[in-house]
Parts: structure tokens; sequence; C-alpha cells
């Protein structure tokens, strides 16, 4: 007679999930902190126009976005009421909109470089002057796919 009997009847244990809030929570809070909401702070004010058709870009990370128009309220003082352009969180000039791009390009993948676009924001009561200018730079930076961006256009009752 053996002392130590084999039961087949026996069944392991569940698996706890006592910490699995905890880990959850962990992973919430981590995810919270590195995301990052808006990369840009704008520093020139933009109310665009509106377009009765617009489409949603589809990845944001191939597109390089130009802001043009007046500096925002507290900046006017130090950089006057023209229409100024706005290049990643700084204002620029003209003369920099074919560097901006060039840098843009080569922190998106090489398959993808050819995807690039090129989003203005511009202000409705921006001159089309400096446009036209940021248009010019563009082509001899030969980023050739533009996007301008819009608001949709609410419906009017009649």
């Amino acid at each position: 007679m053996s002392k130590f009997k084999k039961d087949g009847k026996r069944k392991t244990p569940g698996i706890s999930t006592a910490s699995l809030p905890d880990i959850v929570f962990m992973l919430l809070f981590f995810f919270m902190v590195a995301t990052v909401m808006r990369e840009v702070t704008l520093v020139v004010k933009v109310y665009a126009p509106e377009a009765s058709e617009v489409q949603k870009l589809e990845d944001k990370s191939l597109v390089s976005f130009i802001y043009v128009g007046k500096p925002v309220q507290h900046l006017k003082a130090k950089y006057g009421d023209d229409d100024r352009i706005q290049l990643n969180d700084a204002f620029g000039e003209v003369n920099q909109v074919g560097d901006f791009i060039s840098i843009s390009i080569e922190q998106i993948a090489e398959y993808k470089r050819k995807q690039h676009i090129v989003s203005m924001k511009v202000d409705e009561d921006a001159r089309m002057g400096i446009v036209t200018d940021v248009k010019q730079e563009l082509r001899k930076a030969n980023a050739l796919k533009i996007n301008y961006s819009t608001r949709k256009a609410t419906a009017v009752a009649e």
C-alpha cells in the first residue's frame, strides 16, 4: 500500500486576475503620458475658408503643414500685423520653405517619400502674394503635392 495516492480527479487552479486592474491602469497611464496630442503651437491666426467638397487626409505622418496668416494677438506687437509664414512652431521666411520641406521629407521612411504631401493652412483674409511665393518655393523644392486645408461649408437654409 502506498503512502501517496495520485488522484486523477484534481483540477488545475484558475489563473488569478487580481493584478489585472493594476496592469490596465499602468498601461493607461503610460499611454496618457507618452501620447502627444498636438505637435504645433499656432503663432499665426488661421481661419480656413469654406469649401463644399472636402476630404480627410489618410496618413498625417506623410504631411508637412505650412501655416499662413497674421500673428496671434500677443505676438502682434513684436511681429506686426502683416501676414507671416509658420513652419513648425516658429515663424519662417519664404526662402526657408525649401529647407523645411527637405527636413520633413528626410524624416519619412524612404519607401513612402513619394507620397509626401504639403498641406497649406491659409487664413481666408491672407494676401495671395505670400501664398504664391510659398508655392514657388515648393515648386523649386520639388514638392508638387499640395493640399489646401479648408473647413466644411455649413448648409444655409433658404
